[in-house]
C-alpha cells in the first residue's frame, strides 16, 4: 500500500511534484487543527474576559453608588440622631423645670378640670372684687422682698458660677448691697430661720403660705424672725449678705407651689395695677381652685 501522497505545484517556470508521506500529512492536519482550537480559545477566553471585566466594572460601580448612598444615609442619620439628641436635652430640661399640668394639680387637689374653656375664662369664674384682690395679695406671695434694683441671675437653667455645673436655678438673685432689709411677700408662718448647709443657701428663711405656696429668702447676713412665727406681709424679716455658696452679695429668692419651683419674677411685678397679667403668665398654679377659696376670704384691716 503507499504511504506517499503527490503535491503539484504550478508556476512560471512549469510544474513540479513532491511526494509527503501520509503521516507527514497527518501531523499538519492536527497540528492545524490544534492551532485553530487554540485560535478559537483564546478568542473565546478574550470575551469571557471582556464580559467579566465588564460586569467587574457595573458591579464596581453599583457598589460605589450604594457606599456612596450609605455614606449620605449614614450622614443624615448622625445629623437626625443630633438633632434628637439635641431635642430630648431641651425636653429633659423642660420636663425637669416644668411641674406637673394644671389639670394633674387640680386632680391633687380634688378638683376636676374645665377643658371646654380656656385659662382666660376659667381665671374669670369668680371675680374678686377689689378688697378680695387685696386680700389676694395679702396671702399669696406678691410684690419685690427688696427694694427693686433687678434681677442679677433669672430663673431656669444656667451654669453655676462657682460649681461650673449646668443645673435649673429655681429662683431670682436679686440685686442688693450688704444688710439690704428683706421683707415677708404675704402673710405666713416662718418654716425655717437658720442655717442651711445642704442646700448651700447659707442663712435661709423659708414662709410658709396659704393654699401650698412657699417662699424661700437665701444667702442673709442677718435672720430677724424665729421658726414657728407668724409674720405679715411687709414685715422684715432678715437682710441681705452673701452666706452659703454665694459669689457676692444678694438675695436668692424662690416662689414655690406644694414644692415644685415657680418663676419669681411674675410674684415680684404682681400688683393690683397687672392684677390679671400673673394668671397668663404662670400657669403652673391652679387659679381658677385658689381664686374660688380666696372669694370667701377677705381681711378687714383696721
Amino acid at each position: 500500500m503507499d504511504k506517499h501522497f503527490t503535491i503539484t505545484i504550478h508556476d512560471e517556470n512549469g510544474v513540479k511534484k513532491f511526494n509527503v508521506h501520509k503521516l507527514l500529512k497527518k501531523f499538519f492536519f492536527y497540528l492545524l487543527a490544534l492551532l485553530i482550537a487554540i485560535g478559537l480559545l483564546a478568542v473565546g477566553t478574550i470575551l469571557y474576559l471582556d464580559y467579566s471585566v465588564d460586569q467587574i466594572d457595573k458591579k464596581r460601580e453599583a457598589l460605589k453608588e450604594a457606599y456612596e448612598k450609605l455614606r449620605w444615609q449614614d450622614r443624615l442619620l448622625k445629623e437626625d440622631m443630633q438633632t434628637t439628641k439635641e431635642a430630648l436635652k431641651t425636653k429633659k430640661e423642660e420636663l425637669s423645670e416644668l411641674s406637673d399640668s394644671l389639670s394633674e394639680i387640680e386632680e391633687l387637689m380634688g378638683l376636676k378640670p374645665i377643658a371646654s374653656e380656656n385659662l382666660h375664662e376659667r381665671v374669670n369664674i369668680t371675680k374678686l372684687t377689689s378688697v378680695q384682690r387685696a386680700t389676694l395679695l395679702e396671702l399669696i406671695p406678691s410684690g419685690s422682698p427688696v427694694e427693686y434694683h433687678g434681677i442679677t441671675s433669672r430663673y431656669g437653667y444656667r451654669t453655676h458660677p462657682i460649681t461650673g455645673k449646668r443645673e435649673l436655678h429655681k429662683g431670682s438673685d436679686m440685686k442688693a448691697k450688704r444688710n439690704t432689709p428683706v421683707y415677708a411677700t404675704a402673710d405666713a408662718i416662718v418654716e425655717w430661720a437658720a442655717y442651711h448647709k445642704r442646700s448651700g443657701f447659707g442663712k435661709l428663711i423659708i414662709l410658709a403660705h396659704v393654699y401650698g405656696f412657699k417662699t424661700y429668702f437665701g444667702h442673709l447676713n442677718k435672720i430677724v424672725v424665729k421658726s414657728g412665727q407668724f409674720v405679715k406681709k411687709g414685715d422684715l424679716i432678715g437682710y441681705t449678705g452673701n452666706s452659703g455658696i454665694s459669689n457676692g452679695p444678694h438675695l436668692h429668692y424662690e416662689v414655690r407651689f406644694i414644692q415644685r419651683p415657680l418663676n419669681p419674677f411674675w410674684f415680684i411685678k404682681w400688683t393690683q395695677k397687672n392684677y390679671n397679667q400673673i394668671f397668663e403668665k404662670e400657669k403652673k398654679v391652679p387659679w381658677p381652685s385658689v381664686i374660688e377659696a380666696m372669694s370667701h376670704i377677705q381681711i378687714v384691716k383696721k
